[in-house]
């Protein structure tokens, strides 16, 4: 049954967007599993879309966390066996809305039930956005879910979608990778070192 929380948004369009890497770019293959990136994205009507002049923009925030359990649900279906060791998250702002419209869909109410629901994580989610129409491109930064100082970790999806948003919409997005960068060899802490008490190391 679908909650009240996640009544209140008029979804028009999900899409995801995988990809599964086995080699890097001179072709060598993977040390170790190849990398799987997801992308999870949700075509949302903006309620604050034309409307300037409203200065809160709580009313999206406190319905975001049923937004992050769904989210949380889908990706877990679409990973299947694997586990993510990296997030990101990213919004496309239609015209007729502000960038900061994009952000109220992405703040911690949003994004911490979808952590619990992806299996945890101490480090703060690496964010972006823009405004933007159908088909921009968007690069979604990663890093490790719990430690942003391990370097390997530090990566980025690139996706476009043909069909939104529209100028009263907004495209609300969440990256996952299962593996850090093939062949990763700038040194810091190694993934399987983190100490995973402050989010940082």
């Amino acid at each position: 049954m679908t909650s009240p929380s996640l009544s209140y948004f008029r979804f028009r369009r999900w899409h995801t967007y995988t990809e599964e890497t086995l080699a890097n770019e001179a072709g060598v293959p993977a040390d170790g599993k190849p990398v799987r990136k997801i992308v999870l994205g949700a075509v949302i009507r903006n309620p604050y879309a034309g409307s300037n002049s409203i200065q809160a923009l709580d009313e999206v925030v406190q319905h975001s966390a049923a937004l992050g359990v769904e989210f949380g649900r889908r990706l877990n279906a679409l990973l299947g066996d694997d586990r993510p060791e990296s997030f990101g998250k990213a919004c496309i702002v239609g015209t007729a809305g502000e960038y900061e419209h994009g952000n109220a869909f992405l703040t911690a109410t949003f994004a911490d039930p979808l952590r619990e629901a992806l299996g945890g994580g101490k480090a703060w989610i690496a964010s972006t956005g823009k405004r933007g129409v159908p088909g921009t491109t968007i690069d979604i930064p990663l890093a490790h879910k719990d430690a942003l100082y391990v370097r390997s970790h530090y990566d980025t999806v690139t996706v476009s979608f043909p069909d939104g948003p529209n100028p009263d919409e907004v495209l609300i997005l969440f990256a996952v990778a299962t593996r850090g960068r093939l062949h990763a060899r700038l040194g810091g802490i190694q993934a399987e070192r983190i100490q995973g008490k402050d989010g940082l190391r």
